[in-house]
């Protein structure tokens, strides 16, 4: 007796409204697609069906039991791609978007390594500062740096970066130190345009929140442009620290009010959802929470 069959196949002919459609479809004769309806109603002692030469209905303790088969057969079929998705290996197409700063500085050296771990996957990344819709566009997942709004997304932190107050040093001798963020509006700015506070930037000093309202002499979507406008002398820049850290530690950018910390974002991976995640999705997680578990960003923190 194979309870799983029979629900099957009575599901099957209730959904095609006959036995000869129900077969076919099964890939069985018409007699055991009977056979199997039969022997369920006789296991049940319940007619679950009318049967007539002409028309095949549902009793009403069909239509109950109907509706349970199919949460049921859903159920298994759900538990069956879930442990085919842990114990799979990673292959196929992956797509990625990721940030085109941190991409270039912190994940373009990674992607080789991954590839030679997972020989049967193949890499798309996408490098741009907007958000994407990865349903919509066909993306397996994002890095996304921000505080993350409530979603329906699914998200893992895998590190987290502090935005630094910074300038070079030949800007400072030229134009001064500026001793409270206020005095910030009296400065050549270089504004990262996406900044999601806008023209105005957040620190947090001895006497708690400082907004402070900038007037920006250049504004660009790119953290790099402000980086090279930054060491050019041009002005002083609000940046993460993963991408100033370099420059912080040689010396060609001095960090502008140190006891004035502005905002901290997580560096997150973002996927659709945490049902039946792919063992490529899966490996590129485990990979990049390992990679990024102490990044090299954040030796610099100790020393501003």
């Amino acid at each position: 007796m194979d309870k799983y069959e029979e629900m099957r196949v009575f599901t099957a002919v209730a959904e095609a409204g006959s036995f000869v459609a129900a077969a076919d479809t099964l890939g069985i004769s018409k007699a055991a697609t009977s056979r199997h309806v039969s022997d369920l109603e006789q296991r049940l002692q319940t007619r679950l069906m009318h049967r007539t030469t002409r028309k095949l209905s549902l009793t009403q303790e069909g239509e109950v039991f109907l509706a349970r088969c199919r949460d049921i057969l859903a159920s298994i079929e759900a538990s069956e791609a879930e442990i085919s998705t842990r114990s799979g290996s990673a292959s196929g197409l992956l797509k990625l978007s990721v940030p085109v700063s941190f991409g270039v500085k912190h994940l373009a050296p990674l992607w080789s390594e991954f590839l030679q771990l997972h020989p049967r996957v193949l890499l798309d990344v996408q490098l741009a500062d907007r958000v994407v819709d990865l349903v919509e566009e066909g993306f397996d997942l994002a890095v996304r740096i921000a505080r993350l709004p409530e979603s329906s997304l699914v998200s893992r932190k895998l590190a987290s970066t502090r935005l630094v107050l910074c300038a070079a040093p030949h800007y400072l001798q030229r134009r001064g130190t500026p001793r409270h963020p206020s005095e910030l509006a009296q400065h050549d700015v270089l504004a990262y345009s996406l900044l999601t506070t806008g023209e105005q930037w957040q620190f947090t000093g001895p006497e708690g929140l400082v907004p402070v309202k900038i007037r920006p002499r250049m504004w660009t979507n790119n953290g790099d442009t402000c980086l090279a406008a930054a060491l050019s002398g041009t002005g002083m820049v609000l940046q993460p620290d993963f991408l100033l850290a370099d420059e912080l530690a040689s010396g060609r950018l001095v960090e502008v009010l140190p006891q004035y910390r502005s905002i901290e974002l997580g560096i997150y991976a973002v996927y659709p959802t945490r049902k039946f995640v792919s063992p490529k999705v899966r490996a590129l997680l485990e990979f990049l929470s390992g990679k990024l578990s102490k990044p090299d960003w954040l030796g610099m923190r100790g020393k501003s």
